[in-house]
């Protein structure tokens, strides 16, 4: 059965399929979230991986192997940069979610590790943050009823954790 949780712990220490960065559309690394992702799943493979690749627009979502990880694969999001909201950054960021969760239904992955995708260098409103991550993950879910796949957001601070299990238990 599918489920959403959240858990304080760093992204790069689940033990998920896979592990979603927060990535930029030039798939390089970058700070924050990304940043860990690529140090810790080794930085030069990583690197090497995106090159490949080359670019992923806004609300759309590649993937790579997961290196040096516990999770086999990264998938990696690009949500939109927050520009007070008349760029259709809901839209952006709840296609970001989606995208990634297709490609882990298309590999055959049923578990997830997520970020809370644009909310922290990209400058996304935190409450607005979740309610676009849970809802998108729960249409995932309820479109996907023969699809089990477990959803973690994987968060460091205890505000962000707090405000998310609130929304998530409502």
């Amino acid at each position: 059965m599918s489920s959403i949780e959240i858990r304080k712990i760093g992204i790069t220490r689940l033990d998920t399929d896979a592990v979603v960065n927060a990535a930029n559309s030039m798939l390089m690394q970058g700070g924050g979230v990304c940043g860990y992702i690529f140090n810790d799943a080794g930085a030069k493979d990583m690197e090497e991986a995106c090159s490949k690749i080359g670019h992923c627009d806004e609300g759309n979502a590649v993937i790579t192997p997961g290196f040096n990880l516990s999770a086999k694969y990264v998938i990696h999001a690009v949500g939109p940069r927050w520009s007070g909201g008349n760029n259709h950054e809901p839209q952006k960021l709840h296609d970001a979610y989606t995208s990634s969760l297709k490609l882990a239904k298309e590999n055959n992955l049923h578990s997830i590790g997520f970020p809370l995708i644009s909310a922290g260098i990209f400058g996304y409103p935190l409450i607005d943050a979740w309610k676009v991550a849970l809802r998108s993950c729960r249409e995932f879910i309820n479109a996907n009823p023969d699809y089990d796949i477990k959803i973690i957001f994987a968060v460091i601070d205890d505000t962000i954790k707090m405000i998310g299990q609130e929304m998530l238990n409502h």
